[in-house]
């Protein structure tokens, strides 16, 4: 498996070459956006890890580049900065996943392979289930021609349910993506879903939210 590490500290960037060729990834390096947007252009690569904050073009602006191109590989982006928002906004972009500094280098790899398990399909901008659809650019929700609104919070939830929409995702699954976190009581994943079934089901008479006992939750990739 080829993957492209564009990271500008150099230390950082030879550890993770050492690590992964250990892996048995072959692996590429580039120092700057520029360079990295150019082999990721040209290389057939199974996965980029991508820093933000790089010299010249920035971490942001090659992830949304290559897919205005229409470029699906998988990205993995990595960055210092840890705030909801930075991490939204990587993910808007069009990444895959997202790690902050310092990070575990077995869960890099483990999201590594688990990002070359769902491969490069494309990744539309605008989610949908039916005619429930979410624009994670433009914060919007919408059943049909009706605006539904949501915290920050039922979105993200909502968001993370459509892009595995009709997959059964656990508890600690949602935790893990929507509060980054094992540690906070899973019955608060009950309670939000309970929220957006009351925002984008009931008042539409749907049941695009489905309750899968003793594994998690499921949303009916037809709407309900």
């Amino acid at each position: 498996m080829r993957v492209l590490v564009v990271e500008d500290e150099r230390r950082m960037a030879a550890a993770l070459q050492r690590g992964l060729s250990a892996e048995g990834f072959a692996v590429d390096i580039a120092h700057d956006g520029e360079d990295g947007l150019h082999m990721a252009r040209q290389g057939e690569y199974d996965v980029v890890v991508l820093d933000i904050m790089l010299p010249r073009i920035s971490g942001y602006n090659v992830c949304k580049t290559l897919r205005a191109e229409e470029n699906w590989v998988p990205i993995l982006m990595l960055s210092a900065k840890d705030g909801e928002y930075d991490m939204a906004d990587g993910l808007d972009l069009g990444a895959d996943d997202y790690l902050t500094k310092p990070f575990s280098y077995v869960v890099l790899v483990a999201r590594l392979r688990a990002l070359l398990r769902r491969g490069a399909g494309r990744r539309p901008a605008v989610l949908s289930a039916g005619d429930l659809e979410l624009d994670p650019a433009r914060r919007r929700v919408a059943r049909g021609d009706t605006e539904i609104d949501l915290t920050p919070r039922e979105f993200a939830l909502l968001e993370f349910l459509l892009r595995h929409r009709d997959e059964v995702v656990s508890k600690s699954e949602i935790l893990e993506h929507v509060w980054d976190t094992f540690d906070t009581d899973p019955n608060v994943v009950e309670v939000y879903v309970g929220y957006l079934r009351r925002k984008v089901d009931v008042p539409f008479g749907r049941s695009a939210l489905q309750t899968v006992r003793g594994a998690g939750y499921r949303l009916a990739g037809d709407g309900g």
